[in-house]
């Protein structure tokens, strides 16, 4: 009796053992699952451009655009070369010379159209995309999902630019009047440069200020169609900016709404007529509450897959 009196002791007391494990086990998975709650929560919060600007390298995933152009990032990105046969990449300090393997296709394939244009041995790159896409500091709320490239209207007549000559020149501004007409650096080979990049069919939209888009108008005697897809815009006077469509079955890339019907000129004349002759300004009404400033795109502000690529070694 003593003997079976003892085993039940201590069979009790390994269930006791047992009981006091499996909570403290149950404590410790509840605990850690606040700590990861808490963290990815903290990251969801946090401003994007700054987790994204720190990211050097591009994710190991399969190539990827998330989102539209000025909310998302970019998987699996591709880096374009320092220099190729027709190009060279400029401001290597900004670590802005990757993308979707699409462009850089596209870039590479406009840069040998450019290299047969008088006087051009290719094309000078400007800002594509960060490692990882998604918002960057200064400058552009594009240019984030690795389907964006600015292009310098500088000819490139010197393919060996040191990396310090590619910190210090600058293109060259192709505006007069602030806006409203070309001045005497234009000439045909940056209008069949901007033809050749928009008649590609993977092409959306190019971004140029509107003297140029008029002279353009003014300068086409043939097929006009590919006009369309040239828009007036802001700035844009030394480079133009183009943006693709997303490829094919790309899921989770949003597109943006195609331009209106039309070759777009009307629309390019009434912006340089607002520059000749500005509208008056439309008065404030003074109960009108104070606009509220554009904040920061957080993480939590982008397409769901984004916390992976930043997670993505």
């Amino acid at each position: 009796m003593a003997v079976m009196r003892r085993k039940r002791i201590l069979t009790a007391g390994f269930a006791a053992f047992l009981f006091v494990a499996a909570c403290a086990s149950t404590a410790d998975i509840e605990t850690q699952g606040t700590v990861q709650a808490d963290g990815n929560s903290a990251i969801l919060q946090s401003v994007a451009k700054n987790q994204f600007a720190a990211k050097r390298r591009a994710s190991m995933q399969n190539a990827a655009a998330f989102g539209g152009y000025s909310r998302g990032c970019l998987a699996g990105a591709e880096q374009l070369a320092e220099t190729g046969p027709t190009w060279q990449a400029m401001r290597l300090s900004r670590n802005r010379n990757w993308a979707h393997p699409e462009l850089l296709d596209f870039v590479q394939k406009l840069s040998a159209r450019a290299a047969q244009q008088p006087g051009w041995n290719g094309l000078y790159i400007g800002d594509l995309s960060q490692p990882r896409g998604g918002p960057m500091f200064g400058g552009h709320r594009s240019h984030q999902i690795g389907l964006d490239a600015d292009i310098w209207m500088l000819p490139a007549t010197n393919l060996n630019l040191s990396v310090a000559q590619r910190e210090s020149i600058s293109s060259i501004s192709m505006r007069r009047a602030k806006g409203a007409f070309t001045n005497s650096n234009w000439t045909r080979a940056q209008h069949e440069i901007i033809k050749a990049a928009a008649q590609d069919e993977r092409t959306a939209r190019i971004f140029i200020f509107p003297g140029a888009k008029v002279q353009m108008c003014n300068d086409e005697k043939g097929d006009r169609a590919w006009l369309n897809k040239i828009r007036p815009w802001y700035g844009h006077y030394a480079h133009f900016h183009v943006r693709l469509r997303c490829p094919p079955g790309a899921q989770g890339c949003v597109d943006q709404a195609p331009p209106p019907p039309g070759d777009g000129c009307a629309d390019a004349q009434a912006w340089v007529d607002d520059i000749l002759n500005p509208p008056p300004p439309v008065p404030r009404d003074p109960n009108a509450p104070a606009p509220t400033p554009r904040r920061d795109l957080r993480v939590g502000d982008l397409p769901q897959q984004c916390t992976g690529v930043l997670a993505s070694r």
